[in-house]
């Protein structure tokens, strides 16, 4: 029977086992398959899920090694990082290889975001675990329980990036078809040659206009990874009207040069032009696609005046 005296002569052991719980539960809960399917259901869950309780396990056992002056437990934490880089490399590799099979690709600036996110989560989790650990074992697992919540708490936090509506203001657009040239909003998109095609994009195309909010937003709609990574998640939730071999059919972004708006030309399989709104509005904002320059020329004219 576990007693409080118990709990106080094991005090070490309770630590490593919380630590242990709370780095495998903030993996857990940062672990989603959504319409992307990915990482796919199970096998693609139970890997993460495995290296989440490594990572766990990793950061609750560092403290009472480093309490009991065992210092090559650094050792063992930077051979965690190099694993958890390599999870990185994998996944990449992974989306790289199955991107080819997608009728319309992530493109490689999506693939590197979400093996960022894979690699940091689990960094994540060795800092709950490590934190919990320490306060378990130091104090007590009173003070332990309420930090893991509130750990648990932050790394939701960390889940909520921004997306799209934070950089631009979408709304719908006209899509207008002439004789052989498709456009939307006043934004050329291309010519399509085939009458078949043309009767097609006037049944199922849906136009939008993303407009951006600031100087820096320009430059970030202006990213081709992030236009890929939009016509991609669309095309994933509401589906593509076209096959292999078709590129008149396919999705496209282009920018007005002239306002830096972003003009945006699908043609979804399921014809909804709400659920487009909502599937752009939700794209997530690639970290290696924002740009803040007028940041950098600020900075740079102070230095030079100063």
């Amino acid at each position: 029977m576990i007693t409080a005296k118990w709990l106080a002569s094991h005090h070490e052991l309770l630590g490593v086992s919380l630590g242990t719980a709370f780095g495998l539960l903030a993996r857990i809960v940062m672990l989603r398959s959504d319409y992307r399917q990915y990482p796919a259901y199970p096998h693609g869950k139970i890997i993460h899920l495995a290296l989440g309780l490594i990572a766990g396990a990793l950061g609750a056992v560092a403290v009472p090694a480093l309490m009991n002056k065992d210092y090559t437990a650094i050792t063992f934490l930077s051979l965690a990082a190099q694993q958890f880089r390599e999870v990185r490399n994998m996944e990449r590799n992974t989306l790289t290889a199955i991107d080819h099979q997608e009728l319309v690709p992530r493109g490689a600036s999506y693939i590197e975001g979400i093996s960022v996110v894979f690699e940091g989560r689990n960094y994540l989790a060795i800092a709950t675990a490590l934190i919990v650990s320490f306060a378990t074992t130091v104090w007590s697992w009173l003070w332990g329980v309420p930090l893991g919540i509130v750990c648990i708490a932050v790394v939701l936090r960390f889940m909520r990036g921004k997306n799209i509506r934070d950089i631009a203001t979408v709304s719908f657009a006209p899509v207008v078809i002439g004789d052989a040239s498709v456009s939307v909003g006043g934004v050329y998109m291309m010519n399509v040659g085939l009458e078949s095609n043309l009767d097609i994009m006037r049944k199922q195309a849906i136009g939008f206009m993303l407009t951006p909010v600031s100087d820096d937003a320009k430059v970030t709609l202006a990213n081709l990874g992030l236009r890929q990574a939009i016509l991609h998640d669309v095309s994933t939730r509401l589906g593509v009207y076209r096959d292999d071999g078709d590129p008149a059919l396919m999705p496209l972004a282009k920018l007005d040069l002239g306002t830096g708006a972003l003009g945006v030309l699908l043609i979804p399989r399921e014809h909804d032009p709400d659920k487009a709104m909502q599937a752009i509005c939700g794209v997530p904002l690639l970290e290696s696609a924002v740009r803040r320059p007028t940041k950098a020329n600020k900075q740079k004219g102070e230095t030079a005046h100063g």
